[in-house]
């Protein structure tokens, strides 16, 4: 093999990487999270805790028997990452498309790069507090601030859905002064959540909108010519011009948004607009989830 000018083989800096987002992200490590990421025995996943924590970060993680795994120091600090959220966020993103496509994975990826827009901030304490409430299916006290008049307040969550729009990320969650599941921007709370031993009532069998499956059809604007129409439906791989889309109500409003669909007046230029929505009687479905989740990232509500 060639040697290069990395001080740290490839391998073990992705599972070093590894090592430190779950450590810092999720507040716990175990050798498990190592042998299934990267189908390797427990023994090695042992050795590479103890070598990262020997040759590169001796302080940063320190072993809790009670949870029976590696948390982070009250010193912690990046050695192999930039301790961003998106680091966990991506982490996560890439787990879920290599299971979806790793039969056909192609590792020999040409030059690319990612777009990004700015990042809201998401701190730690914050996720290491929603994961462990959403996995283990408890309470969670936060204080969470609004644009409404309200400002900041105390809110009860029974959490049980982190969720990605974009680059933004909010918690799905039965919010007891609203009596009602909620979006919650990530961004949004402050201070540390805690995470109480009561086990939350309202699960995720419960959330109705969450569970309820719709269908939203779309077709290239009908303003637009056929060749035009044409080339849009080749973008989204339409059959007979139409794309059917079949997603949770609670999500539909995120997807509406993000294709400028709605129940707003549709943009005035069809070369903007190139999509419409063929059964709009969906948007009435989803319209109430649709402000909700709106108001809720927007920190309106």
């Amino acid at each position: 093999m060639k040697k290069t000018d990395w001080p740290i083989r490839w391998d073990l800096l992705l599972r070093y990487r590894l090592i430190e987002i779950i450590a810092l992200w999720e507040g716990r490590l175990t050798t498990n999270h190592i042998c299934h990421s990267f189908g390797i025995g427990r023994q090695q996943a042992s050795k590479d805790i103890n070598t990262y924590l020997r040759e590169l970060a001796p302080d940063n993680l320190v072993y809790d028997r009670h949870l029976k795994g590696y948390v982070p120091s009250p010193g912690f600090r990046p050695v192999v990452t930039k301790g961003h959220a998106s680091e966990y966020q991506d982490l996560l993103a890439r787990q879920d498309s290599l299971s979806n496509t790793f039969e056909s994975l192609n590792i020999s990826l040409p030059d690319n790069t990612i777009v990004r827009g700015p990042e809201r901030v998401v701190k730690p304490e914050v996720m290491r507090a929603v994961v462990a409430a959403a996995r283990h299916g408890r309470v969670m006290k936060a204080d969470y601030a609004s644009l409404s008049p309200a400002g900041v307040s105390q809110r009860t969550l029974e959490p049980h859905t982190l969720v990605c729009v974009g680059q933004n990320w909010h918690l799905r969650a039965w919010c007891d002064s609203n009596r009602e599941f909620r979006d919650f921007a990530l961004s949004r709370f402050r201070g540390k959540p805690e995470t109480i031993r009561q086990r939350s009532r309202h699960t995720i069998h419960n959330d109705d909108d969450w569970n309820r499956q719709i269908s939203l059809v779309m077709m290239p604007d009908s303003r637009l010519n056929k060749a035009q129409q044409d080339i849009v439906a080749t973008d989204y791989g339409m059959t007979d011009n139409r794309l059917e889309l079949n997603i949770r109500a609670a999500l539909a409003p995120y997807v509406l948004s993000r294709l400028g669909l709605g129940a707003d007046s549709q943009h005035p230029d069809p070369m903007v607009q190139q999509l419409e929505l063929a059964n709009e009687e969906q948007l009435g479905i989803a319209e109430s989830a649709r402000e909700r989740a709106i108001k809720a990232v927007a920190g309106l509500c």
